[in-house]
């Protein structure tokens, strides 16, 4: 009998069921976070400059509060504020920050740093709890609360820089573990804090015969890699051999369905699949119930959410936000628009553009996708084609033509007659080959009927398609050589012309 695993998941369901009687409604969290938000900020020089006494003091804080502060981008926050918290206290947010997060970012481009207070840790954390909660949802066994979790992040060696720890999130979540969850925290903090990525791989399959997982979370392109070397190192075939009673995997970072066909071939058994929104900036959304693949928002944990409309009421042709978009808070939200989603947090950030586009696919249960990203909107020609319709064109020509796209990314370039044509870089599972020309005319048919814009784009300026179909580990293998490997590091779906012809070089020159 699992009497451990009995009483665990007997508080789970009770604390899930007192959550669930005691919900106030999505405004009355989202006035109560804004507020705390402001009344902890107000005497920084930031709350002094935009007079957060006086926001908190108007007849309608939440209008009051989006007139006064401007909407910013990284380089506006970090510029103008985050830079003077390396030496200065109480700029964004009280006290100085111990931790930046630097993003992984995409190939290519700098890393960002971001603020991480202890305040934020708190809510990371705290909103690790309400996920956990959430499996009441999923009828788990007795013995799955007995077992143990694989986390696979960036390592959680920090760098220490003038008076503070800088590293990714993942590597600050996973180095602030309370010390009651070291006894389930799988890799461990010895093989956790290893910064080489191919040696913590290593060391993981050789370790993996001596745990009992029952959940992972990591990004998928990362995790799928890391499962084929456990496979490997102990000559099995399938996860389930290893690991028998493994049910729950998180995912986040990128969309799953595209490495959805190569994680099924590892299993024996089902294993519930659940979404997370974790960024640098925050733990945004959790997956909280089986009859979705929606995450939920996190709504009291320190972050106060708004939402610009990505199209004309919000932004340019070029993705670009306008001076005075349309802005809308989680009470007026519909379920027909793709939003850019902006934050303000309890690590002193204000009004934030995070890049990510999300849909809410149910109002009620406060459930949203990410669609997308601001700056991943390949509209070059007037196509005007989003990274939610890159996903799902790329997993319907894997269907179509029976192999596992891993990995792509897309540009438009142009050719020796200054012509532009979309060029996409698959990245096939399994050495599998492409008809790159027959491929391309599936893509090309699946986006015009996604796609109106697109269809009237290539009537027009998009004069064609081509398809360039590699062995999905050139990705990885540009990822290493741009020293980005491991952990949080994404492929970055949409290149400019210049980076993707360096990046196509690379690839079908050892393809």
């Amino acid at each position: 009998m699992h009497i451990l695993g009995g009483v665990i998941k007997q508080v789970i369901n009770l604390k899930h069921g007192i959550e669930d009687s005691t919900q106030a409604s999505p405004a009355e969290r989202q006035t109560e976070q804004l507020e705390n938000l402001l009344k902890k900020a107000k005497d920084t020089a930031f709350g002094k400059f935009y007079n957060f006494e006086g926001i908190l003091e108007a007849e309608n804080m939440r209008e009051e509060f989006s007139k006064r502060v401007p909407i910013h981008e990284y380089n506006e926050m970090h510029d103008s504020w985050w830079h003077q918290q390396l030496k200065y206290p109480d700029i964004t947010w009280p006290g100085r920050p111990d931790y930046f997060a630097r993003s992984s970012g995409t190939t290519g481009s700098e890393p960002k740093r971001i603020p991480v207070t202890n305040e934020m840790i708190d809510s990371i954390r705290s909103v690790g709890i309400a996920q956990l909660t959430s499996l009441a949802n999923f009828d788990l066994p007795p013995e799955f609360f007995e077992k143990q979790i694989l986390m696979l992040g960036s390592s959680t060696k920090l760098d220490e820089v003038d008076g503070h720890e800088e590293g990714e999130i993942s590597g600050i979540s996973a180095s602030n573990i309370p010390g009651w969850f070291d006894t389930v925290y799988k890799p461990g903090k010895e093989i956790a804090s290893i910064p080489d990525w191919d040696e913590k791989v290593r060391r993981i399959a050789e370790e993996a015969p001596n745990w009992d997982i029952g959940a992972a979370s990591g990004i998928p392109s990362w995790l799928l890699l890391l499962f084929k070397e456990v496979l490997k190192v102990n000559n099995a075939k399938s996860i389930h051999e290893v690991w028998p009673d493994f049910k729950v995997y998180t995912t986040g970072g990128v969309a799953f369905e595209p490495y959805r066909d190569a994680f099924e071939e590892l299993f024996d058994k089902e294993v519930i699949i659940m979404d997370t929104y974790l960024a640098s900036e925050g733990f945004f959304a959790f997956n909280a119930r089986p009859e979705t693949h929606a995450m939920r928002l996190a709504t009291q944990h320190g972050v106060y959410y708004e939402f610009v409309p990505f199209d004309k009421r919000g932004f340019d042709d070029e993705g670009n936000i306008l001076d005075c978009p349309e802005v809308h808070t989680l009470d007026d939200v519909d379920t027909e628009t793709n939003y850019a989603m902006i934050i303000s947090t309890c690590s002193g950030t204000w009004r934030y553009m995070i890049g990510d586009t999300v849909k809410f696919e149910n109002l009620e249960q406060n459930e949203i996708v990410i669609s997308g990203r601001t700056k991943h909107f390949l509209n070059v020609v007037g196509s005007q084609l989003s990274e939610d319709k890159m996903n799902a064109a790329v997993k319907k020509v894997s269907t179509d033509c029976g192999c596992s796209i891993d990995e792509f990314t897309v540009a438009a370039v142009r050719d020796e007659n200054g012509d532009y044509f979309h060029e996409w870089i698959l990245g096939v599972e399994n050495g599998e080959n492409l008809d790159d020309e027959d491929t391309a005319r599936r893509m090309d048919e699946c986006l015009k009927e996604m796609n109106k814009n697109y269809a009237v784009a290539r009537s027009k300026a998009l004069k064609g398609v081509k398809v360039y179909g590699v062995p999905v580990e050139r990705f990885y293998d540009w990822h290493e050589k741009s020293r980005k490997k491991g952990g949080q590091v994404k492929t970055k779906k949409l290149m400019s012309e210049d980076e993707f012809k360096e990046f196509r070089d690379f690839v079908l020159k050892y393809s």
